[in-house]
């Protein structure tokens, strides 16, 4: 495939994947207190709840525009899992098992860009005058 698409292809997996985390954390910025006693229900501070909607906000938006890409694809990476600990096991029915595998699929594609970066359609990439990143040269 050439660089072009591949780089545009990236691109659209990082919004598409960001526009969950962007979108759970404003739903949590509209039901902050609903999304508070949930937390405690399941044994987590509702003291916590600034910090979830700073990364899922934060995170998301940088990681769409690729802003410390790999950084914040495994900051995400690692909440979701957390998320999927506390939150979705274990599954519940048919619909139960179908969100845990979305999340899990959604921890997957994570990893790859933790791994691989965010390719060249990044700020990441723009901030280092369009070179590669060290880490790049030494992968196949």
């Amino acid at each position: 495939m050439n660089d072009t698409i591949s780089a545009l292809l990236l691109a659209l997996g990082r919004v598409l994947m960001a526009a969950i985390f962007v979108h759970a954390g404003l739903l949590k910025l509209d039901t902050y207190a609903q999304t508070a006693a949930f937390m405690q229900s399941h044994g987590v501070p509702g003291a916590v709840l600034p910090l979830v909607i700073l990364l899922e906000l934060g995170g998301g938006l940088a990681f769409a525009i690729g802003l410390y890409t790999r950084f914040t694809a495994a900051a995400l990476a690692l909440f979701s899992i957390a998320a999927i600990a506390i939150f979705v096991l274990p599954p519940e029915g048919r619909m139960g098992m179908i969100v845990m595998y979305a999340e899990v699929a959604m921890v997957g594609g994570l990893i790859h860009y933790a791994v691989r970066g965010g390719g060249a359609l990044t700020v990441d990439h723009l901030l280092r005058g369009g070179r590669q990143s060290r880490s790049r040269e030494f992968s196949t």
